[in-house]
């Protein structure tokens, strides 16, 4: 298996480009928008077809690069079914099965950090979004996010996954690029070693931070698989 892991250091976002091979399908998972020469670059370099590209949910800190990935490769872009968008090519819901190549991939519906998080599960690895981060999770604070949500989603979903299980986060702060779900249930610092529903619900309603500065531009855009509305752009917003 082929997996590069990008990063885009204005947003701390990790963007992950995965085939079951060179020469081979692909499927890019929470791509940004100011990075779509770099990932075309690769697909090229590595001669790879791009048949999906998968955004863990309509994100709020930066643009989703979907849409003008499918207007260049025509590939299938995708959102779970909770997130109500109409731009992309096909919703996936909890259990669904995605081929690239030869790798099955199983969506696994997690909300909390908002109502419309998923993660994927291949043998070996999981792509946690915004879920679940390494000695973290994402915050429940807007987008209708709910910190019971969240605590059920990954202590009786992604915690049961093989301990050896690689954590691959959608961000990281703190130059950390990847974790297990072994580590993860012991040393996470919020959910971490039996940390109890109602501490996590506490901590979560206490952390107190600011909101993302594209939040305005953001969602709106990604609820339209990227596309940034005239009115956004008019206001400077």
């Amino acid at each position: 298996m082929l997996i590069r892991q990008l990063f885009d250091a204005q947003t701390f976002t990790f963007t992950y480009l995965v085939a079951d091979g060179i020469n081979s399908e692909a499927i890019i998972i929470d791509p940004v928008d100011t990075k779509i020469e770099q990932y075309m670059r690769l697909l090229k370099e590595l001669n790879l077809k791009l048949k999906y590209v998968f955004d863990t949910h309509v994100h709020a800190d930066h643009i989703t690069a979907a849409g003008k990935l499918r207007e260049l490769t025509n590939c299938i872009t995708l959102l779970g079914e909770a997130t109500g968008a109409t731009c992309v090519s096909k919703t996936v819901c909890d259990g669904e099965k995605i081929h690239v190549g030869a790798i099955e991939f199983t969506v696994l519906e997690t909300p909390g950090h908002t109502q419309d998080s998923f993660c994927l599960y291949t043998d070996g690895m999981v792509f946690t979004g915004d879920t679940l981060f390494v000695r973290g999770t994402g915050r429940t604070d807007f987008q209708a996010g709910n910190p019971v949500d969240q605590y059920n989603s990954i202590v009786n979903k992604i915690f049961t996954l093989p301990d050896a299980t690689i954590v691959y986060p959608g961000h990281d702060y703190k130059g950390r690029t990847q974790s297990t779900i072994g580590h993860e249930r012991e040393s996470n610092a919020r959910l971490g070693n039996n940390q109890t529903r109602e501490n996590f619900i506490e901590l979560m309603k206490n952390l107190d931070l600011p909101y993302p500065a594209k939040i305005d531009i953001a969602l709106p855009a990604n609820k339209a698989c990227g596309t940034v509305s005239s009115d956004c752009q008019n206001s400077g917003n």
